[in-house]
């Protein structure tokens, strides 16, 4: 008995157990389900990420041969230019050219080798003492 005199009594014990069995059952058939539930979410997880990880991947790998196709083109375009600057060149360089470039040498005073074209094209070498 207690305080008020209300006894617990049989029933209601039986009841108590009745309801902590449904607990416990319930607990049992349920804690597997979302054991495979978590899990399946866990994988599905991994696999978006391992997708995302990819497409990250394949775009790196696109900006890289676009920027190789660009560097390429570039290079290229870089060496039309000094070819057509080269052919410039070769066909504008002349005697009073030449002779230009000597005494422009001679002005800055930066020259230590002077080549002076002979009448047989070969150069006459004088070192310069400072």
């Amino acid at each position: 008995m207690n305080k008020k005199g209300q006894t617990i009594t049989a029933g209601a014990l039986v009841s108590l157990a009745i309801i902590i069995m449904l607990v416990v059952g319930i607990a049992m058939w349920g804690m597997p389900k979302y054991k495979v539930y978590s899990k399946e979410l866990s994988g599905k997880a991994q696999l978006r990420e391992a997708e995302w990880n990819r497409q990250i991947q394949i775009q790196e790998a696109e900006a890289e041969k676009a920027s190789a196709v660009l560097k390429a083109e570039a290079e290229v375009s870089r060496a039309k230019g000094i070819a057509e600057a080269n052919k410039i060149i070769s066909n504008s360089i002349t005697t009073e050219y030449i002779k230009y470039k000597f005494v422009e040498g001679l002005n800055d005073g930066h020259t230590e080798v002077i080549y002076v074209p002979t009448e047989a094209n070969l150069p006459i070498l004088e070192a310069r003492d400072n």
